[in-house]
């Protein structure tokens, strides 16, 4: 009965550590999305400062598992680079110490209070940001409160014979205390929730601190395994940062195993308290990973291309760059992400648009082919991105998320009607003038080149104020819209006036002509309703245009 009670009482404590842990993480990422994806972009260039961000960020989530994460999802944005990425993984680690530091401090003692003030904060704020913030605190507490249930369940175990003959079995096989810590953490996908069981059995002096060290090493260890598991299928960059995390706690448990007898001697020597001992155990082993591989992040880097090299494509299929569903929990990160693949799709838009008044005035089928191919490129990306967005609105949104998740994809789907109307119309028109073996008149070619460069135009501006998020730009790209529509009845007027003349080349492209001219018109359509999500749904901001539009070297010149 006493033992059926025990294993009751650890599940439901551990349920709660891990709900309470899922709760403080979930709720952090939501306050600080956004910050910290700047934070973590523009910081972590210099390897000492991304250590340290990473040791605060995952001392906030109280999980190197979510900071693994959004790294992994920033790098395969290639946003930061594998070499900044490693520096953060070391200071992750360093973070993932200070909950065992609070538990060697009985914090445990005040997890009631903690859930009884976030729960108030939830319930009776007003706005979502506070009740992220109660949401945050409940995670915090039940955290500790899942360890305190744990503790409590452990303490009349103490004098059971069958579990001191468990415990006494563990001790004498350090390898088996690494492997079974291993394959729990790994099981419960938490390091903390290991290290503090292993804490709460050294502080009741149920285990010496040699066995726990091997535990210890043990839960590092697993922790790094559940980041590979979750990695696999993915990108190669998402690879290579959990192949990095792995590698760096088996590294790290190699070189230190031969010194556990004599460390435990010391520490047990200095530190009275058992759960300091272990708390700063895992604090040193973690720093001390650290300082040994921060130096050596470039070649470590190297290898890592090495051990997980790139993927051949062997179709050559086009693929999302930047989509990744881990950051849903995170719906700021989700939506930049999201961003910056309908960035990916306006350069395709782009690309696709140039060359084709090329193809009405000298028609060549390779060019065409290519074009054919941009769209069909393009509408693989918009259908990804689209399914990407769709499944994002599923989540817990605040109403600005939603109302951008909603503007990005009235943006996306405009890039994919963009894409239509080149190929369904002005390509079809361009091969269909082939066909006949009919050419426009130089008149007709002068207003076609002129329509066309409008309307690039058009689009340069609106995919920059796109990737700047300009409120500057995006009125601009509004007033020039209404510039091509003025220009579309103008040479209309100018198209009619020559087949009044009887001009036969005129007459023989009429209907060529004007069908090109109103599909560069339904172009600029599509992008100013783009301009107008940006300005209406998207909440851009408003930038000085002249530094947006100035290459970097001038903007230097003028500082």
């Amino acid at each position: 009965m006493v033992w059926e009670s025990a294993v009751l009482s650890m599940i439901g404590g551990m349920g709660l550590l891990l709900y309470g842990m899922s709760l403080l993480s979930d709720g952090l990422q939501k306050i600080a999305g956004k910050r910290l994806r700047e934070a973590l972009t523009s910081l972590t260039k210099k390897r000492l400062v991304a250590l340290g961000l990473g040791t605060l960020i995952t001392v906030l989530f109280q999980s190197s598992t979510a900071t693994t994460v959004i790294l992994v999802s920033l790098t395969s944005a290639q946003i930061i680079t594998l070499r900044q990425t490693l520096a953060v993984i070391l200071g992750a680690d360093i973070g993932t110490t200070i909950t065992a530091q609070l538990i060697a401090l009985k914090v445990t003692e005040i997890s009631l209070p903690v859930v009884g003030l976030g729960a108030v904060i939830t319930f009776y704020a007003k706005t979502h940001r506070y009740k992220r913030i109660g949401q945050v605190l409940i995670g915090f507490g039940l955290l500790f409160l899942g360890l305190k249930i744990m503790a409590d369940t452990m303490y009349p175990l103490k004098n059971d014979p069958m579990f001191a003959k468990i415990l006494l079995h563990l001790s004498g096989s350090p390898v088996l205390a690494l492997g079974v810590a291993a394959i729990f953490t790994f099981l419960v996908a938490s390091s903390a929730a290991t290290i503090g069981i292993i804490m709460l059995l050294a502080m009741q002096h149920l285990i010496t601190l040699e066995p726990a060290i091997y535990m210890l090493f043990g839960a590092n260890i697993g922790t790094a395994f559940t980041a590979v598991l979750s990695s696999l299928g993915s990108s190669r960059e998402s690879q290579r940062v959990a192949t990095a995390h792995l590698l760096f706690k088996v590294a790290g448990v190699l070189l230190f195993i031969p010194f556990v007898s004599p460390l435990a001697k010391i520490i047990s020597s200095l530190i009275p308290s058992p759960g300091f001992r272990v708390a700063n155990m895992h604090t040193f082993f973690n720093v001390a990973i650290a300082t040994l591989f921060l130096p050596f992040i470039n070649q470590f880097a190297r290898l890592l291309e090495l051990i997980v090299p790139e993927k051949k494509d062997i179709n050559g299929e086009i693929r999302p760059k930047y989509l990744d569903e881990t950051l849903f929990s995170t719906p700021e990160l989700a939506i930049g992400m999201a961003a910056k693949e309908i960035m990916h799709v306006s350069d395709h838009v782009m690309d696709m648009a140039k060359p084709i008044y090329s193809l009405l005035k000298t028609y060549d089928p390779d060019l065409a082919e290519n074009v054919k191919k941009k769209e069909n490129d393009i509408d693989i990306l918009v259908n990804a991105t689209n399914k990407y967005l769709t499944r994002l609105l599923r989540q817990q949104l605040t109403r600005d998320e939603f109302n951008k998740a909603m503007g990005l994809i009235h943006i996306i789907r405009d890039y994919e009607y963009i894409g239509d109307v080149i190929e369904k119309n002005i390509l079809y028109k361009a091969e269909g003038k082939y066909a006949n073996n009919v050419d426009f008149s130089a008149e007709g070619h002068k207003d076609i080149i002129t329509m066309h460069n409008k309307v690039i135009e058009l689009l340069h501006v609106v995919n920059t104020a796109f990737a700047t998020n300009s409120c500057m730009l995006a009125e601009k790209a509004k007033s020039l819209q209404e510039d091509i529509v003025d220009l579309e009845f103008r040479l209309r007027m100018s198209h009619i006036a020559r087949l009044q003349k009887g001009a036969k080349e005129t007459e023989n492209t009429t209907f060529i002509h004007m069908d090109v001219i109103n599909a560069y018109l339904r172009i600029s359509e599509h992008l100013r309703n783009i301009a107008m999500a940006l300005t209406d749904e998207v909440s851009c901001t408003w930038h000085d245009e002249a530094l947006i539009l100035t290459p970097p070297s001038e903007v230097r010149q003028q500082e």
